[in-house]
C-alpha cells in the first residue's frame, strides 16, 4: 500500500490525477495545495507566488479562496491540455515547460498564474480544432 505522501502513476488517467489531488484532511471539496505541488514538483513558495497570495496561506488556509482559485484555473488548462494528449504526465510536462509562441514563449503555467486561463483554453480548444479537421 502506497505511502501518502507517494505519487501514483497517473499516466494516461485524469481522473485518478484529480482523484489524488482531493484530499479528505483539508475538505471534502477542495483541492490539495500540498498533493498538487508534489505532483507539479514546484515549491510551495513558488506555487505561492503563482497563486499570487501569501507562502503561509498555502499550508495555514490551503481552502482560500485564491489558492482554490489559482488551482482549479491550472486543472482547467491542465484538462483541457489532457484532452488532447491523453497523457496526465506529459500534459504536466507541457503545462509546467513549454514555452507557446502564441503567447510570447511563456508556459501556461506562466499564464495561468497570469490571469490568462481563459486565453489559454481557447487556445487548447483551437489546436484541438485544428488537429481535429
Amino acid at each position: 500500500m502506497p505511502t501518502p505522501n507517494a505519487l501514483p502513476a497517473f499516466h494516461h488517467n485524469f481522473d485518478n490525477f484529480l482523484s489524488y489531488l482531493r484530499d479528505p484532511e483539508v475538505s471534502s471539496t477542495s483541492i490539495s495545495p500540498i498533493r498538487f505541488s508534489n505532483v507539479l514538483k514546484v515549491d510551495i513558495q513558488v506555487l505561492a507566488a503563482q497563486a499570487h497570495v501569501h507562502r503561509n496561506t498555502i499550508s495555514r488556509a490551503p481552502t482560500s479562496e485564491g489558492v482554490q482559485r489559482f488551482l482549479r484555473d491550472a486543472l482547467r488548462v491542465i484538462r483541457a491540455a489532457n484532452d488532447l494528449s491523453g497523457d496526465v504526465e506529459r500534459t504536466i510536462f507541457w503545462y509546467r515547460n513549454e514555452p507557446l509562441p502564441a503567447f510570447l514563449y511563456k508556459t501556461a503555467e506562466q499564464l495561468v498564474s497570469d490571469g490568462r486561463t481563459e486565453d489559454l483554453i481557447r487556445y487548447i480548444q483551437s489546436l484541438e480544432a485544428g488537429f481535429a479537421g
